[in-house]
This record gives C-alpha cells, sequence and structure tokens, in this order.
C-alpha cells in the first residue's frame, strides 16, 4: 500500500525497498500547473501549459540523482537500453528503425529529436533514472534481486497483450543471464472495478492463454468485461519467472485526489514513475 519514500518529497508511493535501487511514483500534488491538470502534470502534449510541465519536471529532476530520461510512449513493446555515456545518455532500442543518438539533459535523443519512441527502459548503470508516464496504464518496475539490473515498463491492456513485461524482462535476462531471481512492482493504475472493456479486449488475452480469463468479470452491460489489469499483469510476470510480485493497490480512476486518470477525464495530466540502481547497495 501507501508509503511514503524518505528523501524524495515528489515520489511518495512506492512499496519495499529493494537491495540497490530506488523507486516511486508521482501522484497529482507538488507542481505548478493548473485547471484539469493541476498541480504536478509531467506530460507534454497534453493541453498544459508545456512551462508549468518544465517547471513541473525541473521540480522532479531536483530531487532525484540527475534529469529521467522519458519516452514517447505508443502501447508498444520496444525496449530502450540507456547506458552512461562521456556526454550524457545513449540509448539503444530494439526496434532498428529507433533513434540511437547521444542525448541532451532533459532525456531527449538527440539535441533535435523527440524521445526514443517506446514503452520501456531497461540500464545496468547506477544513477540513470528511467522514467514513464501514466494516467490509467500500469507503471511496472522489474529488478533482478541483487539490483544490478533494472528496467520500467508502460503496459495498459494493448502494450501488455502485445508482451510488452515478456520483452521488458527478455531484455533484462540477456544483459544479466547470471541473475538467479527477478522481482517486480506495480504501480497506481487503473481497478478492476472501473476497468469496463470490449469482448475483443477479452479475446486479445485469452486466444493465447485461455487461463487469463481469470482477469475478466462480466460487465455491467452485454459483452462488456471489466478487466483487471494488475492481475493480468501479475500472472504474465509469474508466468516468465518472477518469483515476488508487489502491488500499490491504488486505483487512479478512483483516487482523484492523488491521481491524474484519462478514464475519468480525457483532459488529464501525467503521473510518472521513476527508478534507478543505487551506486552503493543496501546490506
Amino acid at each position: 500500500m501507501e508509503k511514503l519514500t524518505p528523501g524524495i518529497p515528489l515520489l511518495p508511493l512506492s512499496g519495499t525497498a529493494w537491495r540497490g535501487v530506488r523507486y516511486g511514483s508521482t501522484t497529482r500534488h507538488g507542481g505548478v500547473s493548473s485547471g484539469p491538470w493541476e498541480s504536478l502534470n509531467l506530460g507534454l502534449r497534453v493541453g498544459d501549459d508545456d512551462k508549468a510541465v518544465r517547471e513541473n519536471r525541473r521540480r522532479l529532476a531536483a530531487s532525484l540523482p540527475r534529469v529521467p530520461f522519458w519516452l514517447d510512449q505508443v502501447h508498444g513493446r520496444d525496449v530502450v537500453e540507456v547506458n552512461e555515456a562521456r556526454y550524457g545518455y545513449v540509448a539503444a532500442v530494439t526496434s532498428p528503425a529507433s533513434l540511437q543518438q547521444p542525448a541532451t539533459g532533459d532525456g531527449y535523443v538527440g539535441a533535435e529529436h523527440a524521445p526514443p519512441r517506446a514503452d520501456a527502459a531497461i540500464t545496468t548503470c547506477p544513477g540513470v533514472v528511467l522514467a514513464i508516464m501514466t494516467a490509467d496504464c500500469m507503471p511496472v518496475v522489474i529488478a533482478d534481486s541483487e539490483g544490478r539490473a533494472l528496467g520500467v515498463a508502460h503496459a495498459g491492456w494493448r502494450g501488455l497483450a502485445a508482451g510488452v513485461l515478456e520483452a521488458t524482462l527478455g531484455a533484462l535476462r540477456a544483459r544479466l543471464p547470471q541473475a538467479s531471481a527477478w522481482r517486480a512492482w506495480i504501480g497506481p493504475c487503473i481497478g478492476q472495478a472501473n476497468f469496463e472493456v470490449g469482448d475483443e479486449v477479452r479475446q486479445a488475452f485469452v486466444e493465447c492463454d485461455a487461463t487469463a480469463a481469470s482477469g475478466f468479470i462480466a460487465g455491467r452491460k452485454p459483452g462488456k468485461w471489466q478487466a483487471d489489469l494488475a492481475g493480468l499483469a501479475r500472472h504474465r510476470l509469474e508466468t516468465l519467472g518472477v518469483y515476488a510480485v508487489e502491488f500499490s493497490g491504488l486505483c487512479t480512476f478512483e483516487r482523484d485526489d492523488l491521481f491524474y486518470s484519462y478514464r475519468r477525464s480525457s483532459t488529464s495530466g501525467r503521473m510518472a514513475t521513476l527508478a534507478w540502481l543505487e551506486a552503493e547497495q543496501r546490506p
């Protein structure tokens, strides 16, 4: 459940302490945005004033080891590997068409380019801050039990069905094949009671895995289902051999006092989930 992360006032939501890893999610509080984006909206191109968003990002970065590495999220399964370089970050994306150029200080790839188009990122470099944005979709943090490799994923139903978690864990295992165990944290996302979907969504899961049917219950309307997004993610992670999967237990749709929710209002801000490897691992 909800837990304060010591020393990181703008990342108030986290789970249990992980060896060698810091992680957490922002809420909608602590920024300068107004109107429906009040107040810590971190998403550009959602209708908010760009100056306000950049001030919000500046405030967030001030409480982190370094500026976050942002992604251009498209509900896909591409994974970016972010490494240290002499001049900022370098991103290597699984998609051959993706940019692979040095990034500027605000996490953008190349001075004149947008962030890399991907929905997950991994790193093995301490201090590199990975970031994803959500407003009902799942933020998922994955790390090995020794805190040597880390990944974050943006998983709405499309990305989850497409295999973004499989792609993220596969990239982590390729980078750290000697890892003996993996763990995950699923941050605030829309809960089953508020996530009504059509039959096409259910079919996207059960056609590949009949046991995924347990993640759906009949909806209030004919042909509709209530989808347990976090439960579907846990099922996939456990199938992949992730030994511990922890939930925030918070619904973004229900908690208007804490979170933005695109389903509650299409004019909405974005929260961020951020994670990084610590330079010195805790005992």
